[in-house]
């Protein structure tokens, strides 16, 4: 008997470990495909009434989503006057590296209500992370040990609001527009040596993070910018086709969404538009398919499911909406004063949305109508931050805290 029990208890912790392996990875922004979602998730059977909190840990300053590769987690904070890449470990919550480099920089006073970031997300890719600091530092870190690989500085002219964009790694490229007004590039780095393959210097940086797609029978880099919404050769960086684009304040902060063979393009007082990607002679253009102005979106990213679309107008005081993304329908809108942002993730058909009052609003996909399953408190501090999900672990940053939360 006491050998069967040794024996089931060593089963256990072996079952304890190889489960955060099990679960899918959330390696960049917008989770595995940049889409907010991932596809393997077993909800339970009864929704708890609160979720259990197993640690909490206080991480340092930043709107970063937490990246999950494996059994470590990856965080990418400020401390003091220094960005920090670290590495923990994503059962316990402890440290099992820490990097940083001294990065000062003097705030924009209208976003001082959100603190000295950073807000860009790290992307994971072949043992290496890739950084953008809010004074366009960029920066890649072997993930194994945290020493950094390679290292470019600040750029001398900002983006009036710093910087918010995400890396994206397509094959050896790493995609991120670094610079500000007058001193600009859209570049794409060797992701082992740092040096630029291609710039493109059209346009200035938004705030929103760029997608690879093929389009038209061409991979394509499609991201928008301070005017614009482009398509660029992933391979060159050659302009392919661009789309005049702006939002009052000039804060176009969201990221393209790719339905079948339609781009969709939303952000302030814009409403959404579907749109496709056409030959066109020797070049591109773009053709219009639909357009709706009932609902629009300001620094949130909302999920698709069986093609339509959730997410949170900004209209209204805050909406949940769901848009069918065939015909560009608004199916249903909620009440309004919802929140103010919302971190959407999917994961199966499965929503979660972490409004930025700290309370988490988990439901099911549904074309009819607005039904929550439940409301979880999950923070006393303001949530801007894209949850990170893996397995029946619920990874949230607040402020300054990073906690795992259980759905058992």
């Amino acid at each position: 008997m006491a050998y069967r029990t040794r024996v089931a208890g060593l089963l256990a912790g072996v079952i304890l470990l190889i489960a955060p392996l099990a679960a899918q990875d959330w390696p960049q922004w917008r989770g595995p495909n940049r889409d907010g979602a991932i596809a393997k998730f077993n909800p339970p059977s009864a929704w708890p009434e609160r979720l259990a909190r197993q640690w909490q840990v206080d991480v340092g300053l930043g709107y970063a989503t937490p990246l999950i590769v494996g059994s470590r987690l990856y965080l990418f904070t400020r401390q003091g006057e220094e960005e920090v890449m670290q590495a923990l470990d994503a059962t316990t919550g402890k440290s099992i590296w820490r990097t940083s480099y001294p990065a000062p920089f003097a705030m924009n006073s209208s976003t001082a209500r959100h603190r000295a970031g950073p807000k860009s997300t790290p992307a994971f890719a072949n043992g290496r992370l890739f950084t953008l600091g809010m004074t366009s530092i960029v920066t890649a870190f072997d993930a194994a040990t945290g020493k950094q690989i390679w290292q470019k500085p600040a750029t001398k002219a900002q983006p009036l609001f710093h910087t918010a964009m995400s890396p994206l790694v397509d094959g050896e490229r790493v995609i991120i527009h670094v610079g500000g007004p007058g001193d600009t590039a859209l570049t794409a780095f060797d992701v082992a040596t740092g040096e630029a393959r291609w710039r493109w210097t059209g346009d200035s940086p938004a705030y929103g993070s760029p997608i690879a797609v093929e389009l038209a029978g061409t991979r394509q880099i499609v991201t928008f910018t301070h005017k614009n919404l482009v398509g660029v050769s992933a391979a060159t960086g050659a302009l392919l086709w661009s789309r005049p684009f702006s939002t009052p304040a000039d804060t176009t902060s969201q990221t393209p969404i790719l339905h079948r063979d339609m781009l969709i393009q939303a952000g302030r007082e814009n409403g959404f538009v579907g749109f496709r990607v056409v030959r066109k002679g020797d070049g591109f253009a773009t053709e219009d398919v639909w357009r709706t102005d009932q609902v629009s979106q300001h620094m949130t990213n909302g999920v698709a499911i069986d093609g339509v679309l959730y997410g949170l107008s900004h209209r209204n005081s805050g909406q949940y909406f769901a848009l069918d993304l065939d015909s560009g329908k608004v199916l249903w809108t909620s009440d309004p004063r919802q929140a103010e942002n919302v971190g959407f993730v999917r994961a199966g058909n499965t929503i979660f949305a972490l409004e930025d009052d700290g309370e988490m609003v988990v439901m099911n996909a549904n074309r009819e109508g607005f039904k929550p399953i439940r409301r979880y408190e999950v923070s006393n501090t303001e949530t801007w931050t894209q949850p990170a999900i893996s397995g029946n672990r619920v990874y949230v940053k607040d402020v300054s805290n990073l906690t795992l939360f259980t759905l058992n």
